[in-house]
């Protein structure tokens, strides 16, 4: 007979005991939720586990009895700050099993609402993640930068935060007349006031203190856990897809485009990553902008037969989300419907790098450390 031997500690015994804390299941608006399983001593962590998957939806299976114009649908709520951008990956990889050629227009078109999209997801957290450590003054300065963003994408395709705006073969419909200026002045008035997250958040000691050489990640646990994005590259791993391996009009905006790096790897390098890559996203917007007004008239999209089917084949679609790496494995069998689509979520993979980058950590570092690595739960539990 096997017996269970618990030992409790009692007073001055309690001083070698661990103890496991349970922080969450809790999110302030409840919409996603992530527990950490801690295992600390003292203050001090000695081990920790994500516990995923409070959100699951099955989207996965889900995207298998919906056909390609219905996916889009539901492959933009996963991370909802960056829905643009995740429709994105399942219409280029349809497009690539058709072989279709999408017009120039809406190629330009797409990048500029990605990196419209990219400004949006980054003030987010840029906002939110001083919250977390007590300053509450910057998240009304992001959100008013967002309502400004978010009222020109409203006014192009409908949605505030869900666009729906792509379409196979390109993009739902024509920019409204008017839209390009007032989305540069939209661009311009976000630039001009973006030295706010400069004095008040950078330049803060409060901030800094909390920040600087906590929770430092190295490269190798980046490249084992697969980790993207700004936390990867805080991590001096130097890799972005829109140079790299560039889809969309990137490959033309080489000049424009900068990967930001750091090498700290720890909260301050992620938060100055993102920091520097929403300057960057502004300025390829406008680049954008500059190339739309030069194109002649012309159409936003291809016209598509009544029912659309990928022929028999599959394929991988990966773009450069807000957040890292978003990827789209499609199999298709020739029907309206596809066989398999998985979907490589960046949050999923940053994620699960807190198993290496808390312990031996304080719990009063935890925050800190849980906030840095920007992610949104619909992303992780899909």
């Amino acid at each position: 007979m096997n017996a269970t031997e618990t030992t409790v500690g009692i007073g001055g015994a309690a001083e070698s005991t661990d103890m496991v804390l349970n922080i969450g299941p809790q999110h302030p608006s409840t919409h996603g939720v992530l527990r950490l399983k801690l295992v600390l001593d003292g203050e001090r962590i000695l081990h920790a586990e994500p516990v995923i998957g409070y959100m699951h939806r099955g989207a996965e299976k889900l995207f298998e009895a919906r056909d390609y114009r219905q996916i889009i649908m539901l492959a933009n709520r996963h991370d909802w700050l960056s829905a643009f951008s995740n429709e994105l990956g399942v219409v280029l990889a349809v497009e690539r099993m058709l072989g279709m050629e999408v017009p120039e227009r809406a190629v330009w078109t797409r990048t500029l609402l990605a990196e419209l999209n990219r400004v949006l997801n980054h003030l987010m957290f840029l906002g939110s993640y001083p919250l977390e450590l007590g300053g509450i003054t910057p998240v009304f300065y992001a959100f008013r930068e967002r309502e400004v963003l978010q009222n020109v994408m409203e006014e192009v395709s409908g949605g505030r935060m869900h666009y729906m705006f792509n379409r196979v073969g390109g993009l739902k419909e024509d920019l409204p007349a008017g839209w390009s200026a007032r989305a540069r002045a939209a661009v311009a008035a976000v630039r001009s006031r973006m030295d706010v997250f400069d004095d008040l958040v950078l330049g803060n000691e409060i901030f800094r203190g909390r920040t600087r050489g906590v929770g430092a990640l190295t490269p190798e646990t980046v490249h084992a856990y697969g980790v993207s994005g700004p936390i990867a590259r805080a991590s001096g791993v130097d890799f972005d897809l829109r140079r790299d391996e560039p889809y969309l009009a990137y490959g033309e905006l080489q000049d424009t485009l900068n990967v930001v790096t750091r090498g700290e790897g720890d909260c301050l390098a992620r938060f100055e990553c993102l920091l520097e890559q929403t300057h960057n996203a502004l300025d390829l917007a406008d680049a954008c902008l500059d190339r739309l007004a030069e194109l002649p008239p012309g159409p936003i999209n291809q016209r598509l037969p009544k029912v659309l089917k990928a022929p028999e084949g599959h394929t991988y679609a990966w773009t450069e989300n807000p957040l890292g790496i978003n990827g789209y494995y499609l199999v298709s069998k020739g029907e309206k419907t596809p066989y398999r689509l998985k979907l490589r979520s960046a949050s999923y993979n940053n994620i699960q790098a807190l198993t290496e980058l808390l312990p031996g950590t304080l719990v009063a570092d935890m925050v800190a450390i849980l906030g840095s690595m920007f992610f949104v739960v619909g992303d992780i539990d899909k």
